[in-house]
């Protein structure tokens, strides 16, 4: 029989092809959650997927998909910048992140990198998000909190609630974190769009 769409959603909180920053982003989790004393069951019931997605994703077997970062810094009490942020940053300045210093959001979407904007002391989660030809988020999402865009290069195929926007380079987009989205590169050229969430993880509610 087919897969229920709660399995789906748990299986696709997953990439098969985990890196270095896999294994960090993993460690910190886990440390996250021990010094939380919280279980390993009751953090993927918060986030919604599996105890054996979880566990590969502390162990750096696997990599985490961007949509289920929102629910996962909920479910450990922290805001998602943490969860970003690389250790060496502690050593780093707390209001500026030079051009050389970027880290890659150990995240992972089809067709996408993400680099992250915002230091480690902001309560802003800032990403330059750059979108191969044909990538895209795949199936809508939410969360809570708000987001701001502007297409720095090419275009992209927004969806708001349903509502399909056409942006190219200049245009710029904001709205509520809470209804449902998702984009895609539509164009054969590369698009780059610089993205804000200010999404704060003790506003997130399960299930959005």
């Amino acid at each position: 029989m087919g897969r229920t769409k709660t399995t789906k959603a748990r299986e696709d909180a997953l990439d098969p092809s985990p890196s270095e920053a896999d294994v960090r982003l993993g460690r910190r989790i886990r440390a996250l959650r021990l010094e939380r004393k919280l279980g390993i069951t009751e953090v993927a019931q918060r986030a919604n997927i599996s105890v054996g997605a979880l566990s590969q994703i502390e162990r750096g077997l696997t990599s985490l998909r961007i949509r289920v970062l929102w629910p996962l810094a909920a479910a450990l009490g922290v805001e998602p910048h943490s969860l970003l942020a690389d250790d060496e940053g502690k050593n780093g300045d707390l209001y500026v992140v030079r051009a050389a210093s970027r880290k890659d959001v150990p995240v992972r979407s089809d067709g996408m990198r993400k680099e992250l904007l915002s230091p480690p002391g902001s309560v802003l989660t800032g990403l330059l998000v750059h979108v191969e030809a044909g990538g895209g988020t795949g199936e809508s999402y939410s969360h809570a909190g708000y987001e701001f865009g502007l297409v720095k290069k090419g275009q992209v195929e927004l969806t708001i609630d349903s509502v399909v926007y056409l942006l190219k380079t200049g245009d710029s987009f904001a709205f509520k974190s809470t209804l449902k989205h998702s984009f895609r590169n539509g164009g054969k050229e590369k698009c780059e769009i610089v993205w804000i969430n200010t999404t704060k993880a003790t506003e997130i509610r399960h299930g959005e």
